[in-house]
């Protein structure tokens, strides 16, 4: 899926795991517990996302028991802010997480966006290469929690990384010039550069 979309305002986020006790104590999130992570990860959301805005949010939206509440799920959805909310599927977006009235739902996107206006590509997954990843353009993922920030052109907006917060294309730019390269580039991209600048693996 591709979106070319630069006059929407765009915020991404990963892995909110709305509903689920055990991954506050499995990422140390500094919640009691699942409900009040749950609000506070609304709060931040909403503080952030306007009501014209594109939210991407990508994967793993619930978990736990409380998902299998339809209706508690659908209230949780409907808690979103912005005027679209786009799923990335993560690992534990199952079918009835799929099937609520999101804008969109694809396992990948190329959506347009950051100071390049490059299509950037979207997965729930870190990777090492993808579309257009040789002429500047981004990978954003989540799934790895706060384990790995990412290299330097491929971003991890999982909000365990973000203090809790959707993320900005022109906040990912910025932190990406503090991460590394990406140590295969020479392997995946022979012969290219990573924004231009000289690449030293070793």
């Amino acid at each position: 899926m591709r979106r070319n979309e630069l006059n929407k305002k765009k915020w991404y986020c990963s892995d909110p795991h709305f509903g689920h006790d055990n991954i506050v104590k499995f990422c140390n999130r500094p919640f009691k517990n699942a409900d009040e992570a749950d609000e506070i990860i609304l709060r931040n959301l909403n503080e952030r996302v306007g009501p014209g805005d594109q939210l991407w949010l990508l994967g793993d939206f619930a978990l736990g028991h409380k998902k299998l509440d339809k209706k508690w799920l659908q209230e949780m959805f409907d808690r979103l802010p912005g005027a679209e909310q786009h799923l990335i599927i993560g690992n534990h977006d199952d079918e009835i997480v799929q099937s609520l009235p999101w804008s969109s739902v694809a396992y990948m996107a190329e959506v347009r966006d950051g100071s390049q206006r490059n299509y950037n590509t979207l997965f729930h997954y870190p990777m090492l290469t993808w579309n257009h990843a040789r002429r500047g353009a981004y990978c954003l993922f989540g799934h790895v929690h706060d384990n790995f920030l990412g290299t330097r052109n491929c971003v991890n907006v999982g909000l365990d990384v973000w203090d809790f917060y959707p993320v900005s294309f022109d906040e990912i730019e910025h932190r990406s010039k503090t991460l590394p390269m990406n140590k295969h580039w020479h392997e995946v991209e022979p012969g290219t550069t990573i924004f231009g600048e000289q690449i030293d693996y070793y």
